[in-house]
């Protein structure tokens, strides 16, 4: 490179810096990350006249953000997927982690197919190519990190070399792992009646995607799950909620079949069973990002 060359890159680097000084550089703050349901969302997606597609759940609005995101750093969407029309997807994402609402069918990626019912949970890593195919018409609920990706410009690892490999949780596996924790004393520490999805890549930690954290919550009728509060932003989807209501802070917010709601990080919230059967709700939170930063910030308070 000549030496005219070199000062004008240089020139063009001198260029683009910038000082701050501010007294206090904890004060910036971004937008807020609003509490939601999505409930246009949901009835889009459980309506018998959508085609195969996608519904995203996104707040990117809100949060003064160029690209979809349900929270900063996870983007949730329904996939709707009928008889004779496959739905292709390659995400932009660590993994992809996708609940089967209702529906049968199958899905092949990475050299592998998972063939699935309602109430299973499975999961893709991203980048690579997947195919979803429904036997008879599939209502599909999904959570990846892209956000997390956009904001760094990252891409995933190429199909099959990440980390993340194709997972399935199958609803009866679930239901017996479930009975110990149903037979489980209750005690000061009890956080609630849940199951962590986790894999054999990521142990010991307790999570599928190293900073997603998953996990079917339940409820008893008549149950309180007490105030607590934690960093990471949860996505809810409401399963089983008939009289099941949350305190989010000052707020009330009714719970809604099919519905999913936002948790921003750090508020103090509470799960309240009034109906006549178990709640059930699949929770995905960024949680995992700070289980590994030490900085998980659970509190009762």
């Amino acid at each position: 490179m000549s030496a005219a060359a070199k000062t004008m890159t240089a020139s063009a680097a001198a260029g683009r810096a910038r000082f701050q000084d501010p007294e206090n550089f904890f004060a910036f703050k971004w937008s807020a990350v609003p509490r939601r349901q999505f409930l246009a969302e949901r009835d889009r997606a459980f309506a018998a006249d959508t085609p195969t597609g996608e519904v995203l759940l996104d707040a990117s609005d809100a949060m003064g953000m160029g690209y979809p995101a349900t929270t900063p750093l996870l983007l949730a969407r329904y996939l709707v997927v009928r008889v004779g029309a496959p739905l292709a997807v390659n995400r932009v994402a660590s993994a992809e982690l996708i609940y089967v609402f209702h529906g049968k069918g199958s899905s092949e990626g990475c050299g592998e197919t998972l063939e699935w019912g309602a109430g299973d949970v499975f999961c893709f890593p991203g980048g690579a190519d997947v195919r979803h195919t429904a036997f008879e018409d599939a209502l599909l609920f999904t959570v990846c990190n892209e956000p997390l990706l956009r904001l760094e410009s990252l891409r995933p690892a190429p199909s099959g070399k990440g980390l993340v490999k194709p997972v399935l949780w199958s609803d009866a596996a679930m239901a017996e792992h479930f009975q110990a924790v149903f037979d489980r004393p209750a005690s000061a520490e009890t956080a609630g009646r849940a199951i962590q999805l986790s894999s054999q890549q990521m142990e010991p930690a307790g999570y599928p995607v190293p900073t997603m954290n998953v996990a079917i919550n339940t409820l008893e009728p008549d149950g309180d799950q007490r105030p607590h509060r934690h960093n990471g932003a949860a996505i809810t989807l409401c399963i089983q909620g008939e009289g099941v209501y949350s305190m989010i802070e000052d707020e009330k917010v009714p719970w809604s079949h099919g519905a999913a709601q936002v948790t921003p990080a750090t508020e103090l919230h509470s799960h309240h069973n009034r109906g006549p059967a178990r709640m059930r709700s699949l929770v995905v939170q960024d949680e995992g990002l700070h289980f590994y930063t030490r900085t998980p910030g659970f509190s009762w308070t």
